[in-house]
């Protein structure tokens, strides 16, 4: 059967200053597949979050890509699990494959605290409802459909899949656990930004190749025979087998850096093999970042970007949030020990063209309830816009996995005028009063040194315009701590940068006459921090009169340099053991130096303090 392609062939098209119209959306009930006149899909797409059209929702990218191509495409957005199975049965199977995704966030991060206590609410979910999703959808969804339609492929992919294609520590069990492909019965994952592998898949599908003939695309992993594991070279990596890392962590730990340095390739990484007795996961190369022709793609599509009308009348908090906000790239180059962006999106940066930047601005001014204020002109690093290496070649041939620390790469483009100028697009557009940055600032960049003296000049309007012009009241910048042994662990600068930043933040308030805040992040029990790091960074703070809010203990979360140290206890790049407070009693006793300014705590602090023999540090404390 071929497929029918839509190109060109929307009949519900509505005027964008209205509602869209049920039409205008994927389906997600055999009631809607039938108003587009279809009696059959091509892909069935599963997610743990609502459907929300959205370019920041990944059921929605994945599906408006494959629309694009001429598939037809349902969305089952958080099916019922739990019933008689009729959400996993209602479109059949259809003509090439499921998709399964836990959602835009890991199920257990989602699900849990720091201290593994259930959340009471789910930021994905209509009005917040928690019980909405299982813990890890992607094996419980691929465990149902494959039960129930055990010839129909099955495709899993999102942060939860992506971030457990090989063996991971899992904090909220507390154990390793393998690839998620030993646990969810799915034919192949999908790991990373997911729009070119998924349509090099459906359309070998299509064609007629087997689900078990595909064993090649790029970015995917799949479970072979161990026989099909080829000997080490150049453009095959053999992990330590799943044996030898529940025999000695140390494994796991080695393991990661080869995980970490394929990720960040410019392009052409190795194939990494992980033997599960007498299987093996074969993970292929991660794709090059797109090009910016490529993101337009995914970003130009007729998203309505709003919720579906199943949730009329009802609040999507995660929507609420970047309803009015606009992503201009992807990809993060910081490389931060505790983050998983690189992992999942690369190193290098895939930015948006003007055109589609604006283009998407202006849909925004036409929302019905658009107020003139942009939200956010951002990304996962809110001003890596349009960077990156000035000598690809270098590029190509480095596995530095941050080009930020311990110092900027020299062979990084730092230049800030690109941002400026959309900046200043965006602001001139009618119906914008202003355009706030809301995502996180990396001032470590904006404030390097080049040596060039017009991009240092233009770095620093863009440090002054930034404060000045794009600041909702609150500036949020992310130096994470105060102590420089366990910034470097994080991979993070010193925090006499966070100090020169400051200045220039208050500098600038003075200037306009303003009276805003800086909002700054810091994590207790970083593998590397210890209860004394915490009195210095309490008493760092204090000095800056800082009652600090944005504080959260370190979590754990699968592949991330932080997670292997916290597992293993050794740095997977130098192999030097790290202490990494793991015990609740000893987490709270750094937590609790947050908060030095709540007299509830400070009889603790002072006994702490008293231990620690810094007895010199209450009256600097407590003054």
């Amino acid at each position: 059967m071929q497929h029918h392609s839509l190109k060109n062939k929307d009949k519900h098209k509505t005027e964008e200053t209205n509602y869209p119209r049920l039409t205008d959306f994927l389906p997600t009930s055999v009631k809607e597949m039938k108003l587009l006149g279809w009696d059959y899909v091509d892909v069935v797409l599963f997610s743990g979050d609502a459907y929300v059209d959205h370019p920041s929702f990944a059921a929605a990218v994945i599906g408006r890509i494959l629309q694009r191509e001429g598939y037809r495409v349902a969305i089952v957005p958080q099916p019922n699990w739990q019933d008689d199975l009729r959400d996993f049965k209602k479109f059949g199977a259809p003509r090439l494959f499921f998709g399964v995704s836990a959602g835009a966030m890991d199920s257990m991060v989602n699900h849990y605290t720091a201290g593994r206590r259930k959340r009471s609410d789910d930021a994905y979910t209509p009005d917040a409802r928690h019980g909405k999703r299982p813990d890890y959808p992607t094996i419980v969804y691929s465990k149902i459909l494959r039960e129930l339609f055990p010839d129909t492929p099955i495709i899993a992919g999102g942060i939860e899949a992506s971030m457990r294609r090989v063996s991971h520590y899992d904090y909220w069990q507390d154990r390793l656990r393998p690839s998620i492909l030993l646990d969810a019965p799915a034919d192949m994952l999908i790991y990373g930004m997911g729009e070119k592998p998924i349509i090099e898949i459906a359309d070998r599908l299509s064609k007629g190749e087997s689900i078990k003939e595909i064993n090649d695309v790029w970015q995917t992993a799949m479970l072979l025979p161990v026989q099909t594991m080829p000997a080490p070279d150049a453009d095959n990596i053999i992990l330590n087998s799943w044996k030898e890392c529940l025999r000695d962590k140390r494994s796991q730990s080695s393991n990661f850096r080869h995980v970490e340095e394929q990720s960040n390739r410019m392009e052409g990484g190795a194939t990494l093999w992980q033997q599960y007795g007498d299987k093996v996961v074969k993970i292929n190369p991660m794709c090059p970042a797109m090009t910016t022709g490529e993101i337009d793609g995914s970003f130009d599509l007729p998203y309505t970007r709003m919720p579906h009308p199943r949730y009329k009348g009802k609040h999507i908090p995660a929507y609420e949030m970047i309803k009015f906000s606009v992503n201009m790239h992807r990809g993060c180059f910081g490389g931060c020990a505790f983050c998983t962006i690189s992992a999942h999106q690369g190193k290098f940066i895939a930015s948006r063209s003007k055109e589609s930047i604006i283009n998407e601005v202006k849909k925004v001014t036409r929302m019905p309830d658009f107020k003139g204020y942009i939200s956010d002109l951002g990304g996962p690093s809110a001003n890596m816009y349009g960077m990156g290496g000035k000598n690809k070649k270098a590029c190509a041939a480095c596995l530095r996995p941050s080009c930020l620390h311990p110092r900027p790469c020299p062979n990084l483009d730092t230049d800030h005028s690109r941002l400026l100028d959309l900046y200043h697009s965006v602001d001139n557009l009618p119906g914008i009063k202003k355009s706030f940055i809301g995502s996180g600032v990396r001032y470590d960049l904006s404030m390097h040194p080049t040596g060039n003296p017009d991009t240092d000049k233009v770095n620093r309007i863009y440090n002054e315009e930034l404060i000045s012009r794009h600041v909702s009241g609150r500036l949020k910048v992310a130096p994470e701590h105060t102590e420089p042994h366990v910034l470097e662990i994080m991979r993070k600068p010193s925090f006499d940068q966070f100090y020169q930043f400051k200045d220039i933040f208050d500098r600038v308030n003075k200037k306009y006459n303003l009276n805003q805040q800086l909002i700054p992040y810091f994590i207790s029990s970083h593998p590397g921090c210890t209860e004394l790091d915490m009195a210095h960074l309490a008493v760092s703070t204090r000095d800056l009169n800082m009652h600090l809010e944005q504080v959260q203990d370190f979590t754990p979360t699968p592949m991330t340099l932080a997670t292997e140290i916290y597992y293993s206890g050794y740095h997977p790049y130098t192999g030097e053991k790290i202490y990494t407070a793991t015990r609740p009693e000893d987490k709270l006793a750094q937590r609790r130096f947050f908060f030095w300014y709540d007299k509830t705590y400070r009889p603790e602090i002072i006994k702490q303090l008293h231990r620690l023999n810094c007895s010199h540090l209450i009256k600097r404390l407590f003054k």
